[in-house]
């Protein structure tokens, strides 16, 4: 089991999002109903984990870009062929999925049902959220470029970089 640290917002309409284009064999999860699980291979190496966060047939999601384990640490580090404790096992989106040994199967899963793959209210109280643009989406629109719709844990070490572009979530608020 592993707490979600930081996360990726893809919306309807953003030139980011694998659903910009429509429904097709690789995105048609992403169309589905929210809470069910979106698994895509990257770069034919990694697998990354999104939720599918809005009404069937919209088309967004939240990638799941860290995370820090809680238990399961063995098989975690079996998975990720690294006997450490560090939060570089799980500062990444492709190393996430590795740990939990995710595929392409796992697309459509409904994440809300025991079993398996499943997202947990965690039980703690989160007092500080950081907020930034999202990483690695230089094809996008400047607009969806420098959204700040890339949101983590404050205070922990078990989040990806680049770091230096996350700020209180309060500060980007205020007038």
């Amino acid at each position: 089991m592993t707490f979600i640290r930081k996360v990726e917002a893809y919306r309807p309409n953003d030139s980011a999002c694998h659903g910009r284009s429509g429904v097709t064999p690789r995105t048609a999860p992403i169309f589905g109903p929210g809470g069910h699980a979106y698994v895509y291979l990257c770069y034919g190496l990694h697998m990354m984990l999104n939720i599918v966060a809005d009404k069937d047939g919209v088309g967004a999601a939240v990638l799941i870009r860290s995370c820090s384990p809680v238990t399961g640490l063995e098989t975690i580090q079996e998975r990720r062929g690294q006997k450490i404790d560090k939060p570089l096992l799980l500062n990444g989106p492709g190393k996430v999925g590795q740990a939990l040994g995710l595929s392409t199967q796992w697309s459509h899963h409904p994440l809300y049902s025991p079993g398996g793959l499943e997202v947990l209210d965690g039980g703690e109280d989160v007092e500080k959220v950081l907020v930034g643009p999202r990483v690695g989406i230089d094809y996008a629109l400047p607009e969806h470029v420098n959204a700040l719709w890339r949101f983590a844990i404050a205070n922990t070490p078990w989040i990806s970089a680049p770091k230096n572009t996350l700020k209180p979530l309060t500060s980007t608020h205020s007038s």
